[in-house]
């Protein structure tokens, strides 16, 4: 290990390496910023022009690119509750109503703090962990998948507000949508009325729609140049004091975030959904979520960056990309001739050091870059409310449009919109069902696939014991609630049977 990374640092002697590693940040920021651009769309677009550089100064470039548009997508999420990424419309949940406080300096400088935190640690244990993580990895199978779905779904509770109820049926809804489309096992086409839902209900357009367009229309109904009051954030040094009350957080959701990152399949939105909800439950304030609670932001952020060097494991140790932008990045390696898999560490070793060298080194440039840019981007608070909501209209419809280049996208985006404004009067979060579109797919496919495989044998989900472990914890989960009602009920219940004290008071 030593001698690779003698290796990798030895590329970075190079100024052309350096200039992709800052080239790779700065044009990472502008992807992840707009809305529909994902960091996949941001890496294939960016492929031609690596076509003649040198191999490491080509994936030094792809990878800060993809590190650095994975963070800067909060940044639309808190300033506009518009998600410059997927994964970060569970830090517009909290995000956003800090910036209605007036807080957005604070909610930028904690998102960008423990996105730093995240994938510094990840990358770290990246390094030590690879060939390990790859083999849990290889153990997920269709009915493992399902039982990880059906455990996201468990988490609904804690994405549903106050009130559960309407929390399940948002879910319910969610998965209904995940419905539309081609069949992912007989390929029949189901439930399509339009030529555009053939790959089922456009994911980004849904996701665009249902959070900003929805909020959009909220403005339209105060109309007039209010504007939201800012308040001054600490000199630059005071700001990294901000993240010394959420240490447990940092380290809970660093590791979910990388665990589920080494995970095919599952993305920084689960890891983001998994790691809010896990601290949510850890929370003195649990009521407080969905309200401008810092602890959202840092969860989600931590868990969404260290997702990222997380997904390069089973990349470089086996040649499989787990996600869309690993896919991308192992097409732009085949280009210059190099494969990834297990002979990368002896065959090119230059590339998989060169990668954990630009992760570690590329932060702090990305941290300084977040940090001085928080205090010019909270300025876009004091623009006048009629100018802003303009401008997000505009924004999210062209970024809708890029990101599939079809206009029937664009409908669907102000469909959405429409939707989760109504679903607002009636006090239905949107997130429930960003959380059944993630994983409705993922749960019908392998559940079908599971079937299939055991003879249409139920117990293939019980025998497998990573399955067991995953349904049994969901169960727990499903439950959690309602025992907590029961027991609740059965408190004010015994406090009211109980014999008055003096003053007309009951004894509990």
């Amino acid at each position: 290990m030593l001698d690779g990374f003698l290796i990798g640092l030895s590329t970075f002697s190079s100024w052309q390496v350096i200039a992709g590693l800052f080239g790779g940040v700065l044009i990472g920021y502008i992807v992840g910023a707009l809305p529909g651009l994902s960091a996949g769309v941001g890496m294939a677009l960016l492929i031609p022009f690596t076509f003649g550089l040198d191999p490491v100064v080509s994936v030094v470039m792809l990878v800060t690119l993809y590190m650095a548009s994975e963070y800067s997508g909060a940044i639309p999420a808190i300033l506009m509750n518009t998600p410059g990424e997927p994964s970060s419309a569970i830090t517009a949940l909290d995000g956003y109503p800090m910036r209605e406080r007036g807080e957005a300096g604070e909610a930028l400088t904690l998102s960008i703090l423990s996105s730093a935190v995240g994938s510094v640690i990840s990358t770290i244990l990246l390094i030590f962990t690879v060939m390990w993580m790859t083999k849990i990895a290889l153990a997920f199978g269709p009915a493992e998948y399902f039982a990880l779905a059906v455990l996201g779904l468990s988490l609904i509770s804690t994405l549903a507000g106050h009130s559960v109820l309407r929390g399940f049926i948002a879910l319910l809804f969610g998965l209904l949508l995940t419905t539309i489309g081609t069949d992912p096992v007989d390929g029949v086409v189901r439930y399509m009325f339009a030529e555009g839902l053939i790959g089922g209900v456009p994911f980004i357009a849904a996701l665009i729609g249902l959070f900003a367009l929805s909020e959009v229309l909220k403005m339209l109904e105060s109309p007039g140049d209010r504007t939201t009051p800012l308040k001054d954030l600490p000199g630059l040094s005071a700001q990294f004091g901000l993240l010394k009350p959420h240490t447990g957080n940092l380290v809970r959701s660093t590791f979910i975030g990388y665990i589920l990152g080494v995970i095919p399949g599952a993305g920084a939105t689960i890891a983001s959904i998994t790691a809010y909800s896990v601290q949510k439950r850890f929370s003195k304030s649990p009521e407080t979520f969905g309200k401008g609670n810092p602890e959202g932001v840092v969860a989600s952020e931590t868990a969404n960056n260290a997702c990222m060097p997380g997904a390069l494991a089973p990349m470089l140790a086996l040649g499989i990309p787990g996600k869309a932008s690993t896919a991308v990045l192992v097409g732009a390696l085949a280009i210059q001739g190099v494969r990834p898999g297990p002979l990368i560490f002896t065959q090119h070793p230059e590339i998989p050091y060169s990668i954990y060298i630009a992760l570690l080194v590329g932060m702090p440039f990305m941290v300084l870059l977040g940090l001085l840019g928080s205090r010019l981007w909270v300025r876009l608070t004091t623009i006048p409310a009629s100018v802003v909501t303009g401008l997000v209209a505009a924004t999210c419809l062209l970024g809708t449009y890029s990101e599939s280049n079809d206009i029937f996208a664009v409908g669907v985006a102000v469909a959405f919109g429409i939707i989760g404004y109504l679903l607002s009067k009636v006090e239905i979060e949107p997130a429930p069902i960003v959380l059944a579109l993630v994983l409705g797919y993922m749960m019908e496919s392998n559940f079908r696939r599971s079937l299939v495989m055991s003879g249409d044998d139920m117990g293939i989900f019980l025998r497998e014991p990573i399955s067991a472990v995953c349904l049994g914890l969901a169960l727990i989960i499903f439950a959690a609630p309602f025992v907590q009602s029961l027991l609740g009920w059965r408190r004010r219940r015994a406090a009211l049977s109980s014999p008055p004290v003096a003053g007309g008071e009951h004894v509990s």
